[in-house]
């Protein structure tokens, strides 16, 4: 079964971009599909490789910070190929 999520990583605290950085370069050798743009990162892929990734790399992205947040939303089916129409 193939998913796509879409996060929003927000560190709380004043060194919020390096934060942020390295939780998405991690995510960019995971072999999974990444999209990025300036609101949120979107991760496609099989499901239990994303959600093991996903768990490994939020796990120690939140062990690095002090405080934090994170949207996830996950969808069942892989858009990683969408394109609009209007």
């Amino acid at each position: 079964m193939n998913v796509s999520v879409e996060l929003t990583f927000s560190p709380l605290q004043d060194d919020f971009e390096e934060h942020i950085i390295n939780f998405i370069k991690k995510l960019r050798v995971s072999n999974l599909t990444i999209l990025e743009n300036p609101l949120s990162t979107q991760v496609f892929g099989e499901y239990h490789k994303v959600m093991q990734v996903l768990n490994i790399e939020i796990e120690t992205a939140f062990e690095l910070m002090d405080k934090g947040l994170l949207h996830m939303k996950i969808v069942k089916t892989d858009r990683s190929d969408y394109e609009p129409h209007f």
